[in-house]
């Protein structure tokens, strides 16, 4: 599991997730069920981009 160190960063990846692109924002996926979890401006940290 990822960790947040509180240094703005992440130690290693979080699993069963990724994200992509919507116009300007960034919409995270549950890679198990392929439901979308929450979005965002910023691009989540640790979170694998899909194509």
């Amino acid at each position: 599991m990822a960790k947040n160190t509180g240094r703005g960063h992440r130690v290693g990846a979080v699993k069963n997730r990724s994200e992509f692109k919507v116009g300007k924002t960034w919409f995270k996926r549950d890679a198990s069920t392929g439901r979308i979890l929450n979005g965002s401006p910023k691009e989540h940290k640790g979170v694998r981009n899909e194509k």
